[in-house]
């Protein structure tokens, strides 16, 4: 069982950047699906605008590897939204990057259920907590399906708990009902990012349906500008779909938010983007993005590995006879 760091730790920074509005609109020629029809948009956090200023700073924090105040910025967001998802797991996030911080969360979290066993979100923060606790060497994932089970039987309708149980069935490649849980959460909160985040990720990966999965994540980015992996998501999910300058304008956006290289797109995107290079016959741009990749630390080890496959010319353009 595992829970992908990168998915949670990079679920970044000012809201009206030039990169941030490039995410936010998709790339000509997107071919995307339309948007499941799923519910009724009982809830929108991300319209709230006092919510979305303290979340833009955690995360402008958050991808500048400032974890102290990102997290004290999530705590603020969740103030105002108490519930949201994206926040709660970034407030995990943060605290897990900060030695005994994430202890100290989680021991007010069970002091909070204990004093109001019967409070909903109690439980589900508690059960986010359990979940990255066991990214650190615990395993706590039973005691986070315990706490999102009670908060369900408090509140069978409730979207948070529903996500945190089909965070757990992803984890565990129960594909199908990881789905489930997801459409469950977006009949009540159509707008819920992580919900629609993981199903654009299991359309991918395990229902071998991109487009369906693009339809999902694409309008994303006008909820959340500023989250990068979401922007990397839709590139990958582009490449798939065999659409590479839609692709790369998507990564770069991504590479551009993630200023710390925290994250997938940080990571990942320098390396995605000069694959699609190579496919393009495109070397030399191929080798500038893997050293730029090099020099930021990012990814490495599959970086060098191309580009010592672009030296040896293995991507060469066979000559004609």
């Amino acid at each position: 069982m595992k829970i992908d760091l990168a998915i949670f730790l990079a679920l970044l920074l000012t809201t009206q950047t030039v990169a941030a509005s490039a995410a936010a609109t998709p790339a000509t020629g997107v071919a995307a699906a339309p948007a499941p029809t799923v519910g009724v948009a009982r809830r929108n956090d991300y319209a709230n605008s006092k919510f979305m200023a303290e979340l833009n700073a955690g995360l402008k924090h958050f991808y500048a590897r400032e974890f102290g105040p990102a997290q004290k910025a999530f705590e603020r967001a969740l103030e105002v939204v108490s519930d949201n998802t994206l926040a709660i797991s970034f407030l995990n996030a943060a605290a897990a990057h900060q030695p005994g911080a994430l202890d100290v969360v989680t021991n007010l979290e069970e002091d909070a259920v204990s004093a109001a066993p019967k409070n909903y979100v109690n439980r589900v923060r508690l059960g986010f907590s359990y979940m990255f606790q066991s990214l650190t060497g615990r395993d706590r994932m039973q005691d986070a399906r315990d706490e999102f089970n009670a908060a369900v039987a408090l509140n069978p309708d409730g979207a948070p708990a529903h996500v945190g149980l089909g965070i757990l069935r992803f984890n565990e490649r129960s594909a199908n009902r990881a789905k489930t849980e997801f459409l469950t959460v977006l009949n009540s909160d159509t707008n819920n990012v992580l919900a629609r985040e993981y199903l654009g990720q299991l359309y991918q990966s395990d229902l071998r349906d991109p487009q369906r999965g693009l339809s999902y994540v694409i309008e994303v980015p006008n909820l959340v500008p500023a989250y990068a992996d979401i922007a990397f998501h839709i590139g990958s999910l582009l490449h798939d779909l065999k659409q590479p300058d839609a692709a790369l304008k998507y990564l770069a956006t991504g590479v551009d938010l993630d200023t710390g290289h925290v994250g997938e797109a940080g990571q990942h995107g320098y390396t995605l983007m000069a694959r699609i290079y190579i496919e393009q016959h495109k070397l030399e741009d191929a080798k500038k993005v893997l050293n730029t990749a090099i020099t930021a630390n990012a990814d490495t080890i599959y970086a060098r590995a191309l580009l010592a496959k672009i030296k040896n010319g293995d991507y060469d353009t066979p000559k004609k006879q």
